[in-house]
């Protein structure tokens, strides 16, 4: 792979996870879907000249930014940066949970994603045609991925990934949104 991840080593098997507990918490989730509802809650703040920090549970806070080309000052990745690693993170979690539920052994997965974005609405102060859609607009997303199986069965790996992806669907299923002033 490369120096980007320090806990693996090219051609070694990933790290796995308790394929047990990965069981139970799936038969949980089959005997009670609606336990498996839960509310997703994170608190930002802005710190200037677009750096914004967020607080996830009891984690360090996360710097999100924007590069100078953007009025920001490079300190961190921008929003949209932010949501296109999670994109590929979810997709990394699931490949590796699939994989090992069809007890399958990887050695890599490696994701690239590269995102079509339309930012001349420039927030909402530059160009706002009725034909502008800010935000990403096509993703084109490629894995790599070994392992200890063929490679038909890894790409129906990949592919349910996918289909059952949480960020997927949020990219690509509406999702109700709401806003007030506090």
């Amino acid at each position: 792979m490369s120096d980007l991840t320090p806990h693996h080593k090219d051609g070694e098997a990933l790290e796995p996870i308790d394929a047990q507990k990965l069981s139970e918490l799936a038969q949980k989730n089959i005997d009670n879907p609606e336990g498996g509802r839960k509310k997703i809650r994170t608190h930002t703040e802005a710190d200037g000249l677009f750096r914004n920090y967020t607080q996830v549970r009891d984690l360090e806070p996360v710097l999100v930014a924007e590069p100078p080309q953007l009025l920001g000052d490079n300190s961190a990745p921008n929003p949209t940066e932010v949501a296109q690693a999670a994109l590929a993170a979810c997709i990394s979690v699931g490949i590796q949970a699939i994989a090992t539920h069809r007890s399958v052994t990887l050695t890599k997965i490696a994701i690239d994603i590269e995102s079509d974005i339309d930012i001349s609405p420039t927030w909402g102060t530059g160009d706002l045609g009725e034909h502008k859609r800010p935000g990403v607009s096509d993703v084109h997303v490629k894995i790599d991925l070994e392992g200890d199986a063929d490679r038909a069965t890894l790409d129906q790996i990949q592919k349910d990934a996918i289909v059952w992806s949480p960020v997927v669907n949020t990219y690509t299923r509406p999702a109700n949104l709401t806003s007030e002033l506090v």
